[in-house]
């Protein structure tokens, strides 16, 4: 420990602290704008620089630790002078036009700029400005960038794809695509986590909302049918940027509140998980069988975040993917089949929307081979979190006044098994479920796989099924996701089935969630999936009666002819921008 001053204030810290933290500990915060701790810890935009008693220059509070006896000033009037003068700097970049950014209301930069009392600049004004394909899921606005380095940092450091570089130096700085390709030529994921990492506006979704109007005439039209579905990880995160608390922000309140917005058909893409949960872990089943037949893993197939990567970075082991797709994908062919044939709709007068907590399932929905439905795309919209939020706000909903709504079935009904899809391991371990009991007739304790849970970035496991051994491993980040395929390739692992997920903490932590700068909440959202696990009346994908009532009436059984035409892909049918 070591004895310094804040503000004239003595704090006692463990020795090697940064002065960032020390200052946030004794409740005297010192603003910054491109520290992510452990991560972008370089002092590139100079906010958070304070006076140090003795030392003649301001020093960056982010990486920069205390020292016995340091007497530090983190508001004196130099601070305040400089910290005025860098804003106003980067301002001079940046475009200000905040109602028309997708972040207004949750920047760094405007909450910094405004707690200044910046309402006005007398520097130049020089805002650049670079073309990028406004059809590509992911868009960068370099009007709205300021060269913090955090989605350069979290692309090389956590998911160790070097999408992001800077070029030029000086005032000239900018970030761009890493070796002057275009955006569409780059091996991006479409994790989305430098979505999710950015400060301002510089990074965002595509924004489809407007296609359910202009593009389908959805809510206009009164012969379309609108049919969303809402993914598991959403429900944990839907109210956080509405006011509700964890309690308050129910799954049948999102339900009550799409509805509200006008959809005909709310349906529960728990209920794809439990369908994917049948026909991946009957296929894991199949594999284990014939072991003589495959190369393991086998890989889940749900995230296609980390399809797209392995595609592009070990495009030899794309054989070793379930060929399951995934659960919002079997959803949707599904809606366009069973439930218009169910319900005597003209299947080509759905139109299916997902709220995924992801970015890549608005490409996953443009592949072509993906449709199979007969009936276009069998989703024809994706949506993520923050853009249904979005809308719910446009609407202006008062959600805690709505009453809560049931899903609509049949697609409504979901187990628990389903819901924890959306944190890391909850893949495997609903498989893991199912597949013993499809192997011994009996269910097994529902929290028997807990081993495969927790936020640890590679995880592993041995169960035993009725005298065999079955190596697991769950996985998630991509740089996590690339050891491990390294430790196989070397002989350093060996393992039967693999789970993972592109975002670190799963769907939970998806690049299409809330965005709460400087705060990792996959893992509190994670919790939330585990409580509506724990208190559900099924917990077991093969007991959601209409799962079972749909293979009885439609599909037959998991793997049949028509399972493997509507539910399953063939992943070598599409190829990323450097696949051979």
């Amino acid at each position: 420990m070591v004895n310094i001053k804040i503000n004239e204030m003595p704090v006692q810290i463990k020795e090697g602290t940064t002065i960032l933290n020390a200052a946030a500990y004794a409740n005297m915060p010192v603003p910054s704008l491109c520290y992510l701790k452990g991560i972008n810890e370089i002092g590139a935009c100079r906010i958070c620089v304070v006076e140090i008693k003795g030392v003649n220059r301001l020093v960056p509070a982010c990486n920069n630790t205390v020292q016995e006896g340091m007497e530090i000033y983190t508001n004196s009037p130099r601070v305040r002078e400089a910290r005025r003068t860098n804003v106003e700097l980067i301002l001079s970049q940046h475009n200000c036009n905040c109602p028309t950014c997708v972040r207004s209301g949750n920047c760094s930069l405007q909450k910094v700029a405004n707690d200044l009392g910046l309402f006005a600049s007398e520097y130049e004004r020089d805002i650049p400005k670079k073309h990028w394909p406004v059809t590509f899921p992911l868009i960068r606005d370099s009007s709205r960038c300021i060269k913090c380095m955090r989605c350069i940092q979290i692309c090389d450091k956590v998911q160790d794809l070097n999408i992001w570089d800077i070029s030029k130096t000086g005032s000239r700085a900018t970030v761009g695509v890493a070796h002057n390709l275009q955006i569409t030529q780059a091996d991006c994921a479409l994790c989305g986590q430098c979505i999710t990492h950015c400060p301002t506006g510089a990074l965002r979704e595509r924004d489809d909302t407007l296609k359910l109007s202009s593009l389908h005439g959805a809510f206009s039209d009164p012969e379309k049918v609108t049919v969303v579905q809402v993914a598991p990880a959403v429900r944990a995160a839907w109210g956080e940027e509405l006011g509700l608390s964890r309690e308050e922000a129910t799954p049948k309140k999102l339900a009550a509140a799409l509805k509200a917005l006008g959809f005909d058909y709310v349906f529960d893409t728990d209920f794809g998980a439990d369908l994917t949960i049948m026909e991946e872990g009957s296929e894991f089943l199949e594999r284990l069988q014939n072991k003589e037949k495959y190369t393991f893993p086998m890989f889940t197939s749900c995230c296609p975040g980390w399809v797209r990567f392995l595609k592009s970075q070990y495009p030899e082991m794309i054989d070793q993917l379930s060929t399951a797709k995934s659960p919002h994908q079997m959803q949707g062919a599904m809606t366009k089949t069973y439930f218009a044939e169910k319900m005597g709709i003209d299947p080509d007068k759905i139109v299916n929307i997902s709220i995924m907590p992801c970015v890549a399932k608005k490409h996953e929905a443009d592949i072509p081979n993906i449709n199979d439905s007969g009936h276009g795309k069998d989703v024809d919209v994706v949506l993520t979190t923050r853009e249904v939020v979005r809308m719910i706000r446009a609407d202006h909903l008062d959600v805690k006044k709505l009453q809560e709504m049931e899903f609509d079935n049949p697609f409504g009904t979901g187990t628990g098994a389903g819901v924890i899809f959306g944190a890391t391991g909850g893949v495997m371990e609903a498989a893991l479920r199912s597949c013993y009991y499809l192997v011994t007739g009996k269910n097994p304790y529902p929290d028997a796989f807990y081993m495969v849970r927790g936020l640890d970035g590679w995880k592993e496991a041995c169960i035993d099924i009725q005298g065999t051994t079955v190596h697991v491993a769950v996985v998630s980040g991509l740089g996590n996701t690339r050891k491990l395929i390294k430790a196989l390739q070397n002989g350093e692992a060996e393992y039967d089935f693999v789970e993972v997920m592109a975002c670190p903490g799963g769907c939970a932590g998806g690049g299409g969630q809330p965005i709460h700068d400087g705060e990792e909440l996959a893992g509190v959202r994670g919790d939330n999936l585990y409580f509506l696990d724990r208190t559900s009346e099924l917990r077991f994908s093969h007991e959601n009666p209409d799962i079972l009532k749909m293979y009885e009436e439609f599909l037959e059984k998991p793997l049949s002819h028509t399972a493997h035409v509507l539910l399953h892909t063939d992943h070598h049918g599409w190829k990323m921008p450097n696949e051979g």
